[in-house]
């Protein structure tokens, strides 16, 4: 026990004074390496009387521990005094403020909702974890339609799945608010889709839809147009009929193209318009599936993809470029 006292006062007097990492290196080589002074200790047990032996080898271990928290602690101290920081010059200018920017994505969400919130609707968001009724069934999507299959979505082994669109706080919301009702739902959907200058997995899409008695195409095809004039300005708007199964009768709403105002041009395949939207009127089916009298009341609804309507409005031909977080990308939009 001798030995390890007088070695436990030369090597913390050693670690004092040690003021280089190279003398801290050393130190460890010469106390704590496998040829080091405690491992020459640890030979000296076999020769100890069997009474000795265990206050000898606790006597070893407690002074590695010491010497080995020691030496990381005066190790960490000189590297962080060592770091070269340049010096402080406290009458220099300050360093331009450089402000940053709303995401062209987040600017296309609020310039939408707020466009909808001015007519009166509310904003609601629902689960990205959707059950198969709120996703498909209550929707009228048919056992059998190639939305349902597992190449197309992400479904879960509990049978959920990440919901594909926003549409399914349309079936939530009726089923649990007597209308009016009024609503946009905004958020994340995903399918499993190839991901390319116009195609995600993941992507943001805005639900929307009225209900009330006496709802008609008119209320639809007025607020819609309403909508892209406040967005786009006056343009031109066709609506073109489609299928949706929650939707009846169902139609697809093109734009007059910002880009050639119609002329024709590479991105509008030189048709002259611009597809942003799909909107109908809700499906008898969709009401009963919430509950609702579909003889009292009707509705209308519509659908568009965020990404889509920011590309527009901001003239960018990569979707891709959207989630890259490139700052000379995102410089542009300050």
């Amino acid at each position: 026990m001798t030995q390890i006292a007088k070695l436990k006062t030369e090597a913390l007097e050693l670690l004092e004074k040690a003021s280089t990492l190279e003398e801290i290196e050393e130190l460890k080589i010469r106390f704590l390496s496998r040829k080091g002074e405690l491992a020459g200790l640890f030979s000296e047990i076999p020769k100890l009387d069997p009474a000795e032996r265990k206050q000898f080898g606790q006597g070893i271990n407690d002074l590695k521990i010491l010497l080995t928290e020691g030496l990381e602690e005066k190790e960490a101290t000189l590297k962080r005094s060592k770091r070269d920081l340049p010096p402080v010059d406290i009458t220099r200018d300050p360093f331009p403020f450089r402000k940053g920017s709303v995401h062209p994505l987040s600017a296309t969400y609020i310039e939408i909702i707020n466009i909808f919130k001015y007519l009166g609707f509310i904003v609601v968001e629902g689960p990205e974890i959707e059950e198969d009724f709120y996703n498909f069934e209550g929707l009228n999507f048919p056992p059998d339609h190639p939305a349902r299959d597992e190449q197309d979505s992400f479904f879960m082994q509990n049978g959920k799945l990440l919901r594909t669109h926003t549409s399914p706080v349309q079936v939530r919301v009726m089923e649990s608010q007597e209308p009016p009702l009024a609503v946009v739902s905004p958020g994340k959907c995903y399918r499993r889709d190839t991901i390319d200058a116009s195609h995600s997995s993941m992507f943001n899409q805005l639900e929307g839809f009225l209900v009330d008695e006496n709802i008609s195409v008119a209320e639809l095809k007025g607020t819609i147009k309403y909508f892209i004039k406040e967005l786009f300005g006056e343009k031109k708007t066709r609506f073109r009929p489609h299928f949706f199964p929650f939707t009846e009768p169902s139609m697809e709403v093109d734009v007059e193209c910002v880009f050639c105002g119609g002329k024709g041009c590479n991105v509008c395949k030189k048709t002259g318009w611009l597809e942003i939207m799909g909107a109908g009127m809700i499906d008898p089916n969709v009401f009963i599936k919430a509950g609702l009298d579909p003889v009292k009341y009707s509705g209308f609804a519509f659908g568009m993809g965020i990404e889509r309507i920011a590309m527009l409005r901001y003239d960018i031909n990569d979707m891709r470029l959207f989630f890259e977080n490139d700052i000379e990308f995102l410089d542009q939009f300050r």
